[in-house]
């Protein structure tokens, strides 16, 4: 069985299901499974966003690794 058949078996089930607690339990886990939540961000951080994605293209950032390496020798110095 493919997964678009499993969702058009399960789909056709749901819609037969009338117990209303059920339903809230499957909602429930159903919630728990998707990552469909939607962010809002204010225009500040969109603003600092936009900021921040122009800082890459222009080549102001450094690698992870890069940093660590930066950071450990500062932290010998100190």
């Amino acid at each position: 069985m493919t997964t678009s058949e499993l969702k058009h078996i399960l789909i056709h089930r749901i819609t037969e299901i009338e117990d209303i607690s059920f339903l809230k339990a499957i909602n429930k886990i159903l919630d728990s499974k998707t990552n469909s939540e939607i962010l809002t961000l204010s225009l500040a951080q969109r603003d600092e966003i936009m900021a921040s994605k122009k800082e890459i293209e222009q080549g102001f950032f450094v690698e992870n690794e890069e940093f660590d390496k930066e950071m450990k020798e500062w932290l010998k110095e100190k």
